[in-house]
Parts: C-alpha cells; structure tokens; sequence
C-alpha cells in the first residue's frame, strides 16, 4: 500500500534523484566489515559537499557529524550502519556491485542514503534543534560491531546525546510501510566453536580409534533440544549449528572435528542458561565415548530493546506521516541482531523497520538478488527524519 504524503515524505521525494545517486555509489562501491575506508572517504566527501563538518576517525572507519544543526535544546542522534558482505550479487542491475565477491546485500546502502536525506530535511526544517549523524562500519561483524568503537570514542557524550534513532530496510514488509514494536526488538546472538578431540585410526576397524566424527553428530543433534525441551515455547531462542568438518579421508577414523554455530536470545537469564548448557550437553557427549572437546563462547550483540515511551513517541510520529495503515505493530521479536542495540543501553531511543518488499524479490536479506525499490529510499529518508524530530520534541 502506497504511503500517503506527509510533510517529511513529501520533502524527502524531492530528493529522490540525489537519493539514487548517492545509493547508487555506495552500491557500486561495496566494502566488507572494517575494510570500510573508501566508504569512509566518500561519506566524508558527500557531507562537506553538503555543508557538514565531518568527524573522521583513524583507528577505525566511521564518519560523524557531531553538530549536523546548531541550535539549542536536548541532541537527537541517528545512525546508519555502512559495510556489505562477502556475496555474489546477482541482481542483473546495472548499478551492480563492482567489487568481485562483495554486495550491499543487507541494505546498507540505502540506510546510509537515507541517513544523508534526513540530515538535510532536518537541517532545513528544524534548524534550531540538535542532531548527531553517526555513520558505523562493521554492523556485519557480529562480534564487537562498529558501534562500541563509537561509544568509547564518545560518540554519544560531548553534549549527551539524549535520544537516538536508526532503522534497517526489511523486504518481508512491503515498500510503502514501517514495522516497530516497543520492547524486545531483535535477539542477542552469540557465537560458539567446538573442538572435538579423539583419536585416529583404521575405518576398517573403528574400535581401535575414537570416531571424533560420530560424537559431532551426537552433539548437532543433542543441541536441538536445547530449547525443544529446556525452554519455554513462550521464550524465544535460537541454536543452530552452521558448519561442521571432520576428517580427511574416507578410510579414515576422524581424529578431530569441529563445530561452529550461533545462539539468539532475547531474555537475558536465557542467554545465560543457554550457555551453560550448551558447555554440559558437549561435556557429557565427548566423556560418555571417552574423547574431549574444547569449547569457545563468544557473547555478541545483546538484545536490542525499544523502550516504551520512546517508541510510542517515533510510533505516532510514523502513523501522522504515512497513515495508520502503514505503520505495522511487529507481533514478537525477529531472531536477526544488530549493534544498535549497544546505543540503547547508552541512550534511550528507538529502532525500526522499514519496507522493502516487492513482487518478485526474495522476502529475505543477505540474498544475492536483494534490490530494495527506489520507494523505500524515500521512505527510509522521511522516517529518519521524523522520527529525530519526534524524539527531538520529547526529551527533556
């Protein structure tokens, strides 16, 4: 459903040309978690050419604008995250990715266009308010992220930001609309690599050996009921093995295997448990056949959290700009992460979806043939902007 022209969307379809543009170049240009320098200095470019001061960082390859207005009152950040990912794009776009093996695939492109329009919408509407740009590499990187570097550079200090805003395009929502929900947003995700240990010998005669491989699959399929059968159906969570390998010849009892793989959670006592339990399950797998196994547990991003008068605020802000029917109520958290979440424990704030779905275009993210429509573009530029003035308008 096409989104009724608010005041903001009306500006921001203005800029659609300039939006494209700018989309359009970072699409071509993609670059993978804090490799992003290229990206940096053309962000920078783009800013001073738009009358901005940019902040540019050297120990790692963000770009900010800590005064992007120069009035009085509460700073209102927004964020945009700026790497790609290590896929072949396969869109048959002209504007495709030049960089072999490297795509846009997760929309940053159009969140860090989008970032740019707002800014200057904001800029040329409310002048006498504070905004904080904040554009952060390595969202991507799942571990320590790019919005921590920014936090300890105090990104969010010097004056205080009191409330921040980000968003992320969505293909399972349609163009046109925005999704939210106040409380758990997105999952916490954490990393986990289990090494086995056994012993090698003859396939031919397995009992002289420790079969590394047999006690792997155990452990894959002894994971699962993790949560089948530990947690609440009521309690989100999430474990999944993503790789396993063992061995190196087929005559060959397996000596050593590895599994990797990632738990989301979104209650904290969840995250947890999940944890030590995970570290039980292996350990009475590996001993009851006798082998070992070494384990490595990585807490990523935590659960990103909107809290609720901040969210009530951006929800009503959306609803006047692109109509009620637009602006969609998430029924529970969705089991993707995102560093944003870091700022939320900092500040308070709001982070939402915005629609990219179209007929034809696979209602997931990370796929090779992901091209969000020019409309989303639009709408990302106008939410941003009057989201920030929302919360702008609602802190002290």
């Amino acid at each position: 459903m096409s989104p009724r022209s608010g005041p903001w969307l009306a500006k921001a379809r203005t800029l659609l040309p300039t939006l494209v543009r700018w989309r359009s170049e970072f699409h071509r240009h993609p670059e993978l978690s804090n490799h992003e320098s290229a990206t940096q200095a053309h962000l920078a470019e783009i800013l001073k050419g738009v009358g901005f001061e940019p902040e540019i960082p050297t120990e790692f390859t963000g770009v900010a604008v800590r005064e992007a207005t120069v009035g009085k009152g509460p700073v209102v950040a927004l964020r945009a995250d700026m790497d790609a990912l290590p896929v072949t794009e396969a869109t048959g776009s002209p504007g495709a990715s030049r960089i072999p093996g490297v795509m846009h695939a997760c929309g940053h492109d159009v969140h860090m266009a989008a970032l740019l329009g707002a800014a200057l919408l904001l800029r040329e509407e409310l002048p006498r308010r504070r905004f904080r740009l904040i554009f952060q590499p390595a969202e991507e990187e799942g571990t320590i992220g790019g919005a921590g570097p920014w936090i300890a550079r105090g990104i969010l200090r010097a004056p205080r930001v009191r409330a921040i805003v980000g968003a992320h395009v969505d293909p399972s929502l349609p163009a046109g609309s925005v999704g939210l929900r106040a409380g758990p947003m997105m999952a916490a995700a954490d990393r986990f690599r289990i090494r086995i240990h056994g012993r090698a010998g003859h396939a031919g005669y397995p009992q002289g050996g420790l079969d590394a491989v047999v006690s792997a699959a155990e452990i894959v399929t002894g994971l699962q009921t993790l949560v089948s059968r530990k947690r609440e159906p009521i309690d989100p969570a999430v474990v999944t093995v993503g790789t396993i390998r063992g061995g190196s010849r087929h005559n060959i009892l397996a000596g050593e295997a590895e599994l990797t793989g990632t738990i989301r959670t979104v209650r904290p006592e969840t995250r947890d448990a999940l944890e030590g339990e995970l570290r039980q399950r292996v350990s009475g797998i590996v001993r009851s056949s006798g082998l070992r196994a070494s384990i490595e547990y990585h807490r990523g991003y935590p659960a990103l959290i909107n809290p609720p008068d901040p969210t009530e605020r951006v929800r009503r802000a959306l609803r006047a700009e692109l109509g009620p029917e637009n602006v969609r109520e998430l029924p529970g958290p969705v089991m993707g992460a995102e560093d944003f979440a870091r700022y939320l424990d900092e500040a308070p704030g709001c982070f939402f979806f915005v629609g990219a779905g179209r007929p034809g275009m696979p209602e997931s993210l990370h796929s090779p043939t992901f091209l969000p429509p020019d409309e989303t573009l639009c709408v990302a530029t106008a939410a941003l902007a009057a989201a920030a003035a929302a919360l702008g308008s609602g802190v002290p």
